[in-house]
């Protein structure tokens, strides 16, 4: 079912460190061109760290892992892609379309793969006013159920953090801060929330992965990894232009999966493009994490090398 390129399966199969990375972030969270720029540059990112690249979307109706400089084109330039997650998966799959996978659908496919360690820019989560419309994302339905360590940087601004945290918890997903006690907030490195657990080297996650799955505990782990601070547009700066990209939205009626494009294209609008040259800093930023993360994980598989007598 899966098409999976020689340069992801040779790696699998040899033991190498893999990551994953969404296709939605390309299609639906990025103007062109610089959504296929930034797609460039972080698998270029991931190469540099020692680890293989794995981008993943659905084209002409395959699962597909790993893409081609022309894939990524596709997936940065043609309106007819569809935003797939993981409910999505069967329709476009079934009618041979092309779909770019969120968070969940990602994290389903780069496990059916056998890949641990996924990258992305921030992760989906309780939306605000929920209570009302009940709008939760699937990305943490499917933290609970699949064991692939996903590395963001936080939450995205436009959702309700507290709630989400909460949502985590309850759901027994490991939620860690990298270098920091404090969870960031996407665009910025603080949300007024604490991170549930701190770890300061990919090594320690490495370690908490295994771990967590040693112990039979079915379901993902949280790397939360803060922008960079020269990248960062300080909390009370987008609080602002959130809540007015909320307000337009709202004045729109715009609802469900169409939401967080509109509102992360309002919000580059808003903001004179400054949080699309953010999205792409914490973006590249995990990537680099996310590489050592991978190789730290592979060398913990890897069985010690036997002492010679």
């Amino acid at each position: 079912m899966l098409t999976v390129t020689d340069e992801v399966r040779d790696a699998l199969a040899s033991g190498l460190p893999v990551v994953a990375l969404e296709s939605t972030i390309i299609s639906h969270g990025m103007p062109y061109p610089q959504n296929v720029e930034m797609a460039r540059t972080v698998e270029g990112i991931v190469r540099d760290g020692g680890a293989v690249p794995a981008t993943i979307a659905v084209l002409h109706g395959r699962p597909t892992i790993g893409l081609s400089a022309d894939d990524l084109e596709l997936l940065a330039s043609d309106a007819s892609v569809i935003k797939v997650s993981l409910r999505d998966l069967p329709y476009v799959v079934s009618r041979g379309l092309h779909g770019a996978t969120t968070v969940a659908s990602t994290m389903r496919l780069a496990a059916l793969a056998g890949i641990s360690v996924f990258v992305t820019g921030g992760l989906g989560g309780v939306h605000r006013g929920a209570e009302t419309s009940y709008d939760v994302s699937a990305d943490l339905t499917e933290l609970s159920t699949t064991s692939v360590a996903v590395v963001c940087a936080g939450v995205k601004s436009i959702l309700d953090i507290g709630l989400t945290l909460e949502k985590l918890e309850t759901l027994g997903v490991p939620v860690l801060g990298y270098g920091t006690d404090e969870f960031p907030s996407f665009f910025s490195r603080s949300s007024g929330f604490g991170a549930p657990m701190r770890v300061d080297s990919p090594a320690e996650i490495a370690a908490l992965m295994r771990a967590n799955w040693d112990l039979g505990l079915a379901g993902g782990v949280v790397v939360a990894n803060p922008i960079p601070a020269e990248s960062e547009i300080p909390g009370e700066k987008i609080g602002a232009i959130i809540d007015r990209a909320l307000a337009d939205m709202d004045s729109l009626g715009i609802t469900g999966k169409d939401a967080t494009p509109y509102l992360l294209g309002r919000i580059v609008e808003i903001s004179d493009g400054a949080s699309l040259t953010a999205n792409i800093a914490l973006v590249e930023h995990n990537a680099r994490l996310g590489a050592a993360i991978a190789r730290e994980h592979v060398a913990l598989r890897t069985p010690p090398e036997r002492t010679r007598r």
